[in-house]
């Protein structure tokens, strides 16, 4: 993966360290999780970084004792990156501590991240997202193994789509996307990302947005053989963008 940065432009400064008491804060158990009992551990690898947050043992145990849970949904995950680190933003008192959770397998990658007032709190968030995706994930297997209850793709549900309209060039001779502004210059690109375009369809390429939990997805279309956007629009649907 490359990353670019524009020139001049100051790096953000990390997070001030918290100090010994609102770190024992963040990592108080809620009230209600005294019968623990015996926890399970993941039979994953488990990376764990702490942003100027050091992680105590008993936080290590409860959140690999969830980890472990996720695999009986997907056990071809064979490492789980794990990272935490506070906001220092001062509006966001109630939501400072922030928890994110990769599960990195066969599959494509699965990622969610919580935050809340403590780690307890953001790691349930994040949870509940995960535990989401991989049910959704699981059930989406589960269909294309039987083929007469095959998922409808994106390509077949809007085959009967209306046409295109006609590209507008001008209107009485003006162009319309003219502004009348004279060395007018919007946001400069500060950030390249690259990664591998694996050529996948379009059934894929939402299967492995909605694990990510992102809002669009680029990708290489194996049946136009073009580089295509599927994107989340309003009432669950989605949109397709595919170069001419």
């Amino acid at each position: 993966m490359t990353v670019v940065h524009r020139k001049g432009q100051r790096e953000p400064k990390g997070p001030e360290p918290q100090s010994r008491e609102e770190l024992a804060a963040a990592f108080t158990p809620p009230a209600n999780s005294t019968d623990a009992g015996e926890l399970a551990e993941p039979r994953a690898d488990v990376s764990w970084n702490g942003r100027n947050v050091e992680i105590p043992d008993h936080f290590r145990s409860y959140l690999g004792d969830k980890l472990s849970r996720l695999e009986h949904f997907d056990d071809s995950i064979y490492r789980f990156d794990v990272v935490l680190f506070h906001e220092p933003n001062r509006r966001q008192a109630k939501q400072s501590q922030v928890v994110e959770v990769t599960g990195i397998g066969r599959g494509p990658i699965v990622r969610a991240q919580g935050s809340g007032e403590n780690f307890y709190a953001a790691t349930e968030l994040a949870f509940d997202k995960l535990h989401k995706r991989l049910r959704r994930s699981k059930r989406r297997k589960q269909v294309r193994k039987d083929g007469q209850r095959r998922a409808t793709s994106l390509a077949e549900a809007t085959a009967d789509a209306l046409p295109p309209l006609p590209e507008v060039t001008s209107v009485n001779g003006v162009d319309p996307w003219d502004d009348g502004l004279d060395g007018h210059q919007p946001g400069q690109v500060v950030r390249v990302k690259d990664h591998p375009a694996v050529p996948m369809s379009v059934d894929d390429a939402l299967y492995e947005m909605e694990l990510v939990g992102h809002d669009f997805f680029l990708f290489h279309d194996s049946e136009t053989d073009k580089a295509s956007v599927v994107y989340r629009r309003h009432a669950f649907d989605y949109g397709l963008i595919r170069l001419a």
